[in-house]
């Protein structure tokens, strides 16, 4: 086992990172947590209980009380919001509207972080997300940030859901990203940004194999 016990990898939507840090968890022996999909069940209990977006006490007091669950299974994670499997539900328009507002509440996010670090804390996880390197695991072995132009991320996002989704055009996928991007970057609480230590991967033209190899020689000149 390599002497790494956890990577951090973050990067903006459609980077690639849930597939590369599932991918690299799979090949190290690691637990993998997406925690985006965390702040996904959030929104949506937000929907559900019908939480004003304005109202940021509100809205953290809400995460505090529902239970949110992230399993990571041999057919893709699953999450359950007090109980019930949601994960179908966290990727539909609705979610994806508001989950950035969601996201941005200090107030939500110290109660995720702290979910997040508790699984963090056996070792041997490979955590994905936004903030990860800088705030949920600023202490982590390797950090990675993963880029890629809105072009090539728009494409990616696209063919993703072209099967659910095939008459949302490239250019209306790569403007809802970029928007985004926008909010992830400026929020006051945790914005998007790599961590001062953090391995700069620019993936555009990579396979998925491709960057996790890139990722395994950092963990190799660790060993």
């Amino acid at each position: 086992m390599p002497k790494v016990s956890t990577i951090a990898i973050d990067g903006p939507a459609a980077s690639g990172k849930t597939v590369v840090g599932r991918n690299l968890a799979q090949k190290l022996g690691f637990q993998f947590l997406d925690t985006g999909l965390m702040y996904r069940a959030a929104a949506l209990a937000t929907l559900q209980q019908s939480t004003s977006l304005s109202d940021d006490a509100a809205l953290a007091n809400l995460v505090s009380e529902v239970s949110i669950t992230v399993t990571d299974t041999p057919n893709g994670m699953r999450v359950h919001l007090n109980d019930e499997d949601v994960t179908d539900s966290l990727h539909n328009s609705e979610v994806e509207a508001i989950v950035s507002r969601v996201a941005a509440v200090t107030g939500v996010r110290t109660v995720l972080v702290e979910k997040q670090r508790e699984m963090a804390e056996p070792g041997s996880i490979v955590m994905v997300g936004r903030d990860i390197g800088t705030v949920v695991l600023a202490d982590a072995d390797i950090k990675v940030f993963l880029e890629a132009s809105a072009e090539e991320r728009a494409r990616r996002r696209q063919a993703e859901r072209s099967q659910s989704d095939a008459k949302t055009s490239v250019a209306s996928v790569q403007e809802k990203l970029e928007a985004r991007d926008l909010q992830d970057k400026q929020r006051t609480e945790s914005p998007l940004k790599p961590a001062d230590d953090a391995h700069i991967l620019v993936t555009d033209g990579l396979s998925i194999d491709q960057v996790v190899t890139e990722i395994v020689k950092f963990v190799t000149a660790r060993e």
